[in-house]
């Protein structure tokens, strides 16, 4: 479980084909107290570290993360990193699993006051989990919908999550790793009565 909050961005290394793609990326703040077999989100994927060292860790994606996932997984990306929650942790963002529901669409972006406007397409799937005011977490980093406009939403990013995430780096056509909030999926499967 995580915040949505990033803790630093990390750059990819170095990319392994075989059984497993496995990925190794360089790292600093997470680091502090990571140890092989912990959970750590990258872009929004929840991955286990394989190996750590003094300057990054290794992770191994499947097959099906690669599927549901955006294709950035190249050397010289650099994700957003966040650490597995602690009991005790503050929760400045929202529950965040790590478990990506499908790559978003950026496709477009308008300058709002002080801030930055990002509209962004789902999977049609999708797009009903996805409420005004509500909580969806874009590569990772836990964000509140501004608005609806037909299947589309926007987010806003202020300066500092623009210069703190990868966000800022987006471009249009650019997918996202999408995770809806949890909450919605939970409510529409009691609705349905499953």
């Amino acid at each position: 479980m995580f915040t949505g909050l990033v803790e630093e961005t990390g750059e990819i290394l170095k990319v392994e084909e075989g059984p497993f793609l496995r990925v190794r990326i360089a790292a600093k703040e997470v680091l502090s107290d990571l140890k092989v077999g912990d959970s750590v989100a990258v872009d929004g994927v929840c991955l286990t570290a394989v190996a750590v060292d003094e300057e990054g860790f290794w992770v191994e994606l499947a097959q099906e993360t690669l599927r549901r996932t955006a294709p950035t997984w190249r050397v010289g990306h650099r994700p957003n990193l966040e650490r597995a929650l602690r009991v005790g942790d503050r929760l400045g963002g929202h529950f965040v699993t790590g478990h990506v529901d499908g790559v978003a669409a950026l496709i477009g972006v308008r300058e709002a006051p002080g801030a930055k406007d990002f509209y962004f397409r789902p999977p049609k799937p999708l797009a009903r989990y996805i409420a005004e005011k509500g909580s969806v977490a874009l590569n990772g980093v836990s964000l509140t919908v501004a608005g609806l406009e037909g299947e589309a939403f926007w987010v806003t990013l202020i300066p500092h999550t623009l210069k703190v995430t990868n966000l800022g780096s987006l471009r249009v056509g650019d997918g996202v790793n999408l995770e809806v909030d949890l909450i919605a999926r939970y409510v529409e499967r009691l609705m349905r009565g499953e």
